[in-house]
């Protein structure tokens, strides 16, 4: 006789999904990262457990599946992942993505000039509200703030231009921005900010979603094709720093939680340098002023700020 079907908790699995998305749109934009999310909604520890699930072993376990002798085998190690978990968070992420850039990307042509300052305020802010986890009582810990900000100031604004626009930096700042989703404080965006490759993934991805939305109702794939490379390199770095690099991550907030929070909130500081070149450049290539401009940057800079300020307010106390 076979087993009935568990029921399907679907209030249970739609929550899941409204933090995805909540997670997604913190991490669309540089500011509040879907960590800090994942902590305020209360799945920070669940996401992290499942992420560290996922290991070869697993997997292959999984992938044998496909001989029906192993069928329970696989329905265990997919379980032992907590995959449905990662799949509807993940459905939730990818869907507030997609519509928050194609959002970004609209301000950016638009309005750059106070999607920038706005962006400014929400790295400020994030900054002042993990200004209570920093501890520098040791030299280490100071170092690894200093290190921390120098990275950042240093990169921010200039590697786009040093670092090329290879797949190669593509991928990396696939790994780098995707594996920053799941740490407490970095967001994704930010990454991507600091490498000089938000605007271009930005754009990449509305220009995917466009040639597939063609494909689908019956046009040709070759745009499709086109447009598909830098967005899969990107998801296939993403892979690989969601599972090695955000583990490093993991396991050095574990050994040395004190000097790793130093560096990821001086990482944070140091990117406000990120906005103020990139509007230096739209000013250059516009002809405009810092004095015509900063009135229109302050603003959003005060908005973007008093979002984070608010969140962190009504939500409660960001903790590692």
């Amino acid at each position: 006789m076979v087993d009935a079907p568990e029921a399907v908790d679907v209030p249970a699995w739609l929550g899941v999904y409204l933090r995805g998305v909540a997670m997604g749109c913190a991490d669309a934009v540089p500011g509040v990262s879907g960590g800090t999310i994942a902590l305020i909604t209360g799945i920070y520890e669940r996401l992290i457990a499942a992420v560290t699930a996922v290991d070869p072993r697993r997997v292959r376990r999984v992938l044998a599946g496909a001989r029906p002798k192993n069928l329970p085998d696989a329905r265990a190690a997919f379980l032992e992942m907590d995959a449905p978990f990662l799949i509807v968070l993940g459905a939730g992420i990818g869907t507030a993505i997609v519509t928050v850039l194609r959002a970004v990307e609209h301000l950016l042509e638009a309005a750059p000039v106070a999607t920038f300052g706005f962006f400014f305020g929400l790295i400020a802010a994030s900054a002042v509200v993990l200004r209570h986890e920093v501890d520098l009582s040791t030299p280490g810990r100071k170092g690894s703030a200093v290190a921390g900000f120098l990275v950042a100031f240093l990169v921010s604004g200039y590697a786009a231009g040093a670092l090329g626009d290879g797949l190669a930096v593509v991928f990396l700042a696939g790994a780098l921005a995707v594996s920053a989703m799941v740490m407490p404080g970095v967001s994704g965006s930010l990454v991507l900010v600091i490498l000089g490759q938000y605007e271009r993934m930005t754009d990449a991805l509305s220009t995917f979603i466009d040639a597939l939305l063609g494909a689908v109702s019956g046009g040709s794939p070759d745009a499709l094709l086109a447009a598909a490379p830098p967005v899969v390199v990107f998801c296939g770095g993403g892979v690989v720093g969601l599972f090695t690099v955000a583990h490093a991550v993991r396991r050095a907030l574990a050994a040395y939680r004190a000097a790793t929070v130093a560096f990821l909130v001086s990482l944070i500081v140091g990117a406000l340098r990120a906005p103020i070149v990139e509007v230096g450049r739209v000013l250059a290539d516009t002809g405009s002023s810092w004095g015509a401009a900063a009135p229109r940057f302050a603003i959003a800079a005060v908005g973007g700020a008093a979002a984070v300020l608010l969140l962190d307010r009504y939500a409660g106390a960001i903790e590692y």
